[in-house]
């Protein structure tokens, strides 16, 4: 996986934290940095600890599947992409101004399910992790502390699109994958 793509595929996993992050920016009614700097750690360790969850995961089970691994990661990634365009035509969730761990955590943990099953597809490609995890972990980190300003001056106006872009981005990714392993794309 070149460079590039792990910055796409980082974007696209990230705009569920940035449109969870904009919805918190709205909530509050008086921004201070530590409020983007919660959400960013929030949302960016969770994108980090998902994918090296499922790439532990994926390779006890790889040499099992190694022959219909790229056909997987075409999968998931679509599912995961689908999933996201859906969510972005339905409204907004009301979301309160806290930033207790009782209110971030499970947001962080809905919002990096999806990179659970990146990381099972980064074991099938042979990523290699630590560098990926990392990148995916401070891009989403920076793109949910901006998400909360873009909250707070904006709204919640740019959710869906936002989510619409992920998960086109993570459909085009699966397909990629699958083009190059079929010998379509080099």
């Amino acid at each position: 996986m070149s460079l590039f793509e792990l910055f796409v595929l980082a974007v696209g996993l990230s705009m569920d934290a940035f449109a969870v992050s904009v919805c918190k920016g709205l909530s509050v009614q008086q921004l201070r940095f530590r409020h983007a700097c919660i959400a960013g750690a929030y949302f960016g360790g969770f994108q980090a600890l998902m994918p090296l969850i499922g790439f532990l995961l994926g390779v006890q089970f790889q040499r099992y599947i190694v022959s219909i691994d790229h056909w997987i990661a075409f999968i998931l990634l679509c599912l995961i992409g689908v999933n996201m365009v859906i969510e972005s035509f339905k409204d907004a969730e009301e979301l309160n101004a806290s930033f207790s761990v009782m209110t971030m955590l499970p947001l962080a943990v809905a919002t990096s399910i999806d990179a659970l099953a990146v990381g099972v597809t980064f074991a099938f490609l042979q990523v290699n992790i630590i560098p990926a995890v990392l990148f995916i972990g401070c891009t989403t980190f920076v793109l949910s502390a901006i998400g909360i300003k873009v909250g707070n001056l904006f709204g919640a106006r740019y959710k869906g699109r936002a989510e619409l872009v992920g998960g086109i981005v993570l459909i085009l990714i699966g397909c990629n994958i699958l083009l190059e392993h079929l010998g379509y794309l080099k």
